[in-house]
């Protein structure tokens, strides 16, 4: 009776066969957990399947990153092409350097197709056939991780039938234990003990042949695995080097040519712009309006109702302005001589260009002038004899204020001291200015000066320092 064919060189006997395996396989691995059968171990050969999974899962990121950086290149060639060809269409055949514009969109299409080519034939190519020995060797230690289950299996068997030959060594004549063999008669008992112990030599000689069986076909698998693990695992620096340095040099030559082209584009863009009349007409335009908005500008001096002003540059990085000249206030100690000087302007003729000749106007003008003369002398007559030496109010707070003072100011908006020497000021603060130990350290749009209050309050060690002239308002 022939056997029942299940497919391609596939029998119900073979069937049996890989099913009879992996039930035995499934219970010598039970038997190995629960403590009950040795489990040959390999420290180096796990070591290697760890390098090796690790390798592989390395190499098959590689590959999808580098399948992706293809598309890119792939998408940013088209995007350059449409935008090129863009300019292609615009580019009106009268306008300078049209041939060479076309010829510039040809060679980068060029450039494009050729760098993505050869990424595909010396990077993605090259890394599909290295991932491609990973599985094969894959399915190998699998394989061999299973014969090495049955060479276990094989072991704990032969042990066990040589553990039943030990036991049974004395006995020559065993109990009957059946009804047959209690029916048989004496002299046949002898041929009946004879028989069992010629099987139970022959399981131990099928379990030694298992045995050796089972040991010569993981062997095999074993030592090929053992040798070319390592190698496998030693070849990766050369392959990364080779993949990396393809990459770098296709990628490096791409821009160097790319760029050059892009030159000769921005080039003839340039040339085209200098004969553009339209252009140059709205470039001589130009500087008139610059001129009207310049002339807009307002001064940092100038307060703003909206808000504080600008805060001027750092003095240390101001060139050194020369400081303001003291005012000069009106004393009512002034001599008699300056009094009168502050007349000789108001007194002085109104002379009429057109009518030179009339004598009435200039009779009136002497009459009044020496009117004016008299009142002048009378008030210094009677004035000088009662000014005493003592100092006046205002000369007395001229002595009270700090060496160097030159007036006050007040503060309109707040300022926060942004260094040691800068000065910190509320809105309302009178401040007053002094001048500048050295002239050369003042900068523009920068006074230095003492806060009145603290004047007032310690004389002897006042805290001076610079702060904006924009965010004060002269008293």
């Amino acid at each position: 009776m022939a056997e029942l064919n299940l497919g391609k060189g596939l029998t119900a006997g073979k069937v049996a066969s890989n099913v009879q395996k992996k039930l035995t396989r499934a219970q010598e691995k039970v038997l190995q957990k629960l403590g009950k059968a040795d489990e040959t171990k390999d420290v180096a050969f796990e070591e290697g399947v760890i390098n090796f999974n690790k390798q592989y899962a390395e190499g098959s990121k590689l590959q999808r990153d580098l399948r992706a950086y293809l598309e890119a290149v792939k998408a940013m060639h088209e995007s350059s092409k449409n935008v090129q060809s863009c300019l292609a269409d615009m580019y009106e055949p009268d306008w300078y350097g049209h041939n060479e514009v076309d010829s510039i969109v040809e060679d980068c299409d060029v450039l494009w197709t050729d760098y993505h080519q050869k990424l595909v034939d010396h990077a993605l190519i090259s890394m599909d056939t290295y991932l491609g020995q990973f599985p094969d060797i894959k399915a190998r230690i699998a394989k061999r991780d299973r014969k090495l289950v049955d060479y276990d299996s094989a072991r704990h068997n032969y042990a066990t039938t040589h553990k039943t030959k030990k036991k049974d060594g004395g006995i020559k004549i065993t109990k009957p234990s059946s009804l047959l063999e209690r029916a048989t008669p004496g002299w046949a008992q002898g041929i009946l003990s004879a028989h069992n112990v010629a099987q139970s030599s022959l399981s131990r000689s099928q379990a030694e042949e298992e045995l050796e069986r089972a040991q010569k076909v993981f062997e095999e698998i074993n030592i090929d695995l053992q040798e070319e693990l390592p190698s496998l695992w030693n070849s990766r620096v050369g392959f990364y080097v080779s993949t990396f340095q393809s990459l770098a040099g296709f990628e490096e030559k791409f821009h160097k040519e790319i760029s050059r082209l892009d030159q000769d584009l921005y080039d003839i863009l340039v040339k085209l712009e200098r004969t553009d009349t339209s252009r140059k007409t709205v470039n001589n335009a130009a500087p008139s309006s610059g001129t009207n908005s310049s002339g807009k500008e307002v001064s940092n001096n100038t307060l703003r109702p909206g808000g504080p002003p600008p805060i001027p540059k750092s003095p240390s990085k101001l060139k050194p302005a020369v400081p303001p000249p003291p005012k000069v206030t009106p004393s009512k100690e002034m001599k008699t001589e300056n009094i009168i000087n502050l007349f000789d302007a108001a007194a002085a003729p109104d002379i009429s260009v057109t009518s030179p000749t009339e004598a009435s106007n200039w009779d009136s003008w002497s009459d009044s002038a020496a009117a004016a003369a008299e009142t002048v002398e009378e008030v210094a007559t009677d004035e000088t004899p009662a000014v005493e030496p003592q100092p006046t109010e205002e000369s007395s707070d001229h002595a009270d204020m700090p060496p160097g003072f030159l007036y006050k100011v007040q503060v309109m908006h707040d300022y926060a001291a942004n260094d040691t020497d800068e000065l910190e000021m509320k809105a309302g603060d009178v401040v007053l200015v002094i001048t500048f130990e050295n002239p050369d350290e003042q900068d523009d749009g920068w006074l230095m000066g003492i806060k009145q209050e603290d004047w007032q309050q310690n004389k002897e060690n006042p805290t001076k320092g610079v702060f904006p002239e924009n965010f004060t308002q002269t008293l």
